[in-house]
């Protein structure tokens, strides 16, 4: 094999390293009492001489931020730092009055850790810049400060990622992590959650490449199209026989490419040193194994006993664990399933049958109304003890589909128990075959067409004929009884 032959048979290898920065959904901001308020329409009202910078202005860390990036630490196995302590991160940030930023470098809060088979480096915390709002009229840049010193959770991983896929799964793992903990919403829309991404690409035999560094990555998307855009732009390089440079890009949504922008800054840069105004503390003074002790049923605990005590399959327990006010409700009308029967005073265990007519309607028709009228889960009105009515009176047969859907609708109306409904609107099966018959015999004679179409074998008659049916019987049969009624007569 030539030379230029084997240099093309080289097989290359990307390595990604995710930086990923949460906002903390704190009351007051990371060093002051102003409000953290991220829905604050006016700009720089939640500002103090703190968090403006202002000479003489004494910072003091923010201990619900600490307990929540503890929290964290101990959710994703990693260690709290015996000692921590903040530091002064010095370059120019025109939206960080101070011209520095109060971080840490060396010693934070958490060390180690792993997520999603990718082993984490250490978290840390530091304070968030504020915002900067382009004015098309004037053609100039304002300032808002209300997001200034927000508390900033950073989680740096080890390059143990090798796809922009598996970057964006982590980040989603995370994402759900957070919410389940209640430290942070972590919507990358509003701007609480977003990634730099350190991707080098190198052939096998190699270890690492020279790396770039995509910053401020604001989407799942943008992650993905800006790792593999970065993956494709340095294999080319390399095949070129041209070197990968180390600098910090950013990348454009509109054309879909990484921009350079300047060479990767090293920690000399930062010209980081210990914050003077902050002394260095022990996380012992926090009671570590407190917070161990209060932390949720995280989302991969939730997945495992989802599929084992309820039977779902993954896609469905996928579905519910990614919200977590979802999955809380559908446990919630589990619960209520179980114990509390339609008829009977004995406890009985949900039938297999009425979890997946629990799991549909909550997922599908409910969700359906949430949707169309802006509903969450906080301002819902169905309780999940009237949603678990409705699937215990459909497994129990006392209920149509259809009648269920629109007593469903009814429900989201009023918060009304569906028994009540039903009760008031004399809605239910009929049990009277002679009722039904009487109807089969109706539409038989009414639609003389259809039922001589289906003696002649056209099978979708029929459909048409039990169609008929529930609409004069206002759908208080059963379909299946119906069918055997209509091929019993026209036979």
């Amino acid at each position: 094999m030539s030379e230029r032959t084997a240099e093309k048979a080289k097989i290359y290898k990307p390595t990604i390293g995710l930086e990923v920065h949460a906002e903390l959904k704190t009351r007051t901001k990371m060093f002051c009492d102003s409000l953290n308020d991220p829905d604050e329409k006016h700009p720089n009202v939640n500002v103090c001489p703190v968090c403006l910078g202002h000479p003489g202005a004494l910072p003091v860390p923010n201990k619900q931020a600490i307990e929540f990036v503890l929290r964290v630490g101990l959710a994703t196995g990693g260690t709290p730092n015996g000692r921590t302590k903040f530091d002064r991160k010095n370059y120019f940030y025109p939206d960080l009055p101070k011209a520095y930023q109060i971080s840490q470098s060396g010693q934070p809060l958490i060390v180690g850790g792993f997520l999603r088979g990718i082993h984490i480096n250490h978290i840390h915390l530091e304070e968030d810049a504020g915002k900067l709002v382009h004015d098309d009229a004037s053609g100039g840049t304002l300032v808002d400060y209300n997001r200034s010193s927000v508390p900033l959770m950073e989680l740096v991983t080890e390059p143990d990622l090798h796809s922009a896929e598996d970057a964006v799964a982590f980040m989603r793992e995370l994402q759900l992590v957070l919410r389940y903990l209640g430290v942070s919403d972590a919507d990358l829309e509003r701007g609480q959650m977003r990634a730099d991404a350190n991707i080098s690409v190198s052939t096998v035999a190699e270890k690492l490449g020279t790396r770039a560094e995509v910053k401020n990555l604001n989407s799942f998307n943008s992650v993905f199209q800006a790792i593999n855009y970065e993956i494709k732009r340095q294999t080319e390089l390399l095949e070129r026989g041209e070197a990968v440079v180390q600098e910090t890009r950013g990348w454009d949504d509109a054309k879909k490419k990484t921009i350079g922008q300047r060479s990767k800054e090293e920690a000399q840069d930062y010209r980081y040193f210990p914050e003077p105004d902050i002394p260095p503390f022990e996380t012992s003074v926090f009671d570590i194994e407190k917070l161990r002790a209060m932390l949720p049923e995280l989302p991969d605990a939730r997945r495992a006993r989802f599929a084992r005590e309820y039977g779902l399959d993954p896609k469905q327990t996928e579905i519910l664990v990614s919200e977590p006010a979802l999955s809380n409700f559908f446990e919630e009308a589990i619960s209520e399933l179980q114990e509390e029967p339609m008829s009977g005073s004995e406890k009985t265990a949900a039938t297999k049958s009425a979890v997946v007519t629990l799991y549909n309607y909550l997922t599908s028709d409910l969700r359906g109304l949430m949707n169309q009228s802006g509903t969450s889960f906080a301002d819902l009105k169905i309780s999940p003890e009237h949603i678990a009515h409705l699937a215990a009176l459909l497994d129990a047969k006392k209920l149509t589909s259809r009648q269920a859907k629109d007593i469903l609708a009814k429900m989201f109306e009023s918060g009304a128990d569906p028994t009540e409904i039903v009760a008031s609107g004399n809605i239910g099966i009929s049990d009277d075959s002679a009722e039904i018959e009487a109807v089969v015999v109706a539409v038989i004679a009414e639609n003389k067409a259809a039922a001589d179409a289906y003696r002649a074998g056209k099978i979708a008659s029929l459909q048409f004929l039990i169609g008929q049916a529930m609409r004069a019987l206002k759908g208080r049969a059963r379909p299946e009884m119906l069918k055997e009624m209509f091929e019993r007569s026209l036979r």
